[in-house]
């Protein structure tokens, strides 16, 4: 009697097994469907093949490859102003602060800046210190203050005062811009929150206000709108989905640039701007350094060499005088994009492509013409486009800027250097 039970039990079981293995097999189409993995598509919009460019760099690097050698995520970094949107965000806070009087009357002119020049702080002195005692939020909305609002937006725009004095003098041109970092050294006295608060204000107007605005600031008038580039969000926008870890590099203030990059997803952790120090939880005039350069020094900013210096430190946790220095491959961005000399070196360092937006601008427009490697390509403005430049970019003789300001060709890696360049995208 035993027997015919276990024959029994034993065909029941397979029984069983085969309608498990029927229901795995009917499931593994769907569960396959169900991860499948599809590569983000980019819009349209953008100039001769750099779409298409743009787009293999997405379907090689992104999370869809299975034959990436390592599983870590790509890192994309992106200037910001005039390449993700268009005009200045650190402009347009700098002329919403003086319009809504919120620069607060220093202690001394001389110390908001360590390169800024006896003439520049005497004409800073004569201009402001009468309106409000130190500490106090200087009135440059106000008629009484416009001529204190025109001393500081000279500084500030073409680093020399009204009567055409140098204002900065001293610096090194490749880790820093003195004018750049005045800005954030002017918001001395505001907490990073506050300061988010006053960047969200020029946002809203920026955006609100027509293309072409014009807006008073003091006596004169200033730029008063700013766009984001749709193909730019775009991109961002598909690089994050395809996995790609995206940072932006700005030389504008951390809490402004972090206000702006939400628009495009990009979150604060993610934004490497302008750093001031603090003490007791408000902004100094002082800021923070990068490398071999100490926080306070004030002569490492995300400028040129110092956009290397910043990325390798916050990006891929280089530390000390090695984040100064160009990293093996497997430790940079794969991708870049940027519209000006500032960007350069981080453009450089980028492994896979390099986009640059183009704005005539010399040292940038010779290396991504002469395309060396074959990872350059150029897009015109989205919005706006400058016409052609007329001439050569003069990359032979003066199409770079040295450290000590002196102008000096374009050198390719091995030395080597860059011949004239015609401008052909535009």
């Amino acid at each position: 009697m035993t027997r015919p039970t276990t024959r029994r039990r034993l065909q029941a079981a397979g029984a069983a097994l085969a309608i498990a293995a029927g229901a795995l097999t009917a499931a593994a189409p769907a569960q396959a469907a169900h991860h499948a993995c599809t590569t983000p598509g980019l819009a349209s919009g953008w100039y001769g093949d750099n779409q298409a460019r743009l787009q293999q760099l997405i379907d090689q690097y992104g999370s869809c490859n299975p034959y990436r050698p390592s599983r870590n995520k790509p890192v994309a970094v992106f200037d910001w102003d005039n390449t993700v949107v268009k005009n200045d965000v650190g402009d347009a806070t700098m002329f919403w602060l003086l319009r809504n009087g919120k620069i607060r009357q220093p202690a001394d002119w001389k110390g908001t800046s360590r390169y800024l020049t006896p003439a520049a702080a005497q004409a800073l002195t004569t201009a402001c210190a009468p309106l409000a005692r130190p500490g106090a939020p200087l009135p440059t909305g106000t008629p009484q203050g416009a001529a204190c609002a025109d001393e500081i937006n000279s500084v500030y725009g073409g680093s020399a005062t009204r009567t055409g004095a140098a204002a900065f003098a001293g610096w090194d041109h490749r880790t820093t811009e003195p004018a750049y970092a005045w800005l954030p050294q002017l918001m001395q006295g505001w907490t990073p929150s506050q300061v988010r608060g006053f960047a969200a204000a020029a946002r809203t107007e920026n955006l609100a206000a027509p293309i072409g605005t014009k807006q008073q600031v003091g006596t004169t008038t200033a730029t008063g709108w700013v766009r984001y580039y749709d193909q730019q969000r775009d991109l961002i926008k598909n690089l994050r989905r395809a996995g790609f870890d995206v940072w932006i590099s700005s030389a504008s203030p951390q809490p402004v640039v972090e206000v702006w990059a939400q628009g495009v997803g990009v979150a604060p952790d993610h934004v490497i701007g302008i750093r001031n120090t603090t003490r007791d939880g408000k902004l100094t005039t002082h800021l923070q350094g990068c490398g071999t350069v100490p926080d306070g020094a004030d002569s490492m900013i995300t400028y040129v060499d110092g956009k290397r210096c910043w990325i390798n430190k916050e990006v891929f946790g280089v530390r000390g005088a090695a984040a100064e220095k160009v990293q093996p491959a497997a430790r940079r961005q794969v991708f870049a994009a940027g519209d000006s000399d500032t960007d350069v070196t981080f453009l450089r360092d980028a492994t896979a492509l390099r986009l640059v937006v183009n704005r005539n601008k010399n040292e940038l427009m010779c290396r991504a013409y002469d395309n060396s490697d074959g990872k350059w390509i150029v897009n015109p403005m989205f919005i706006e486009p400058k016409k052609q430049k007329t001439g050569p970019y003069p990359c032979s003789t003066t199409g770079y800027t040295d450290h000590d300001g002196t102008p000096a060709p374009v050198r390719r890696a091995d030395t080597s250097i860059v011949p004239d360049q015609t401008d052909t995208v535009f």
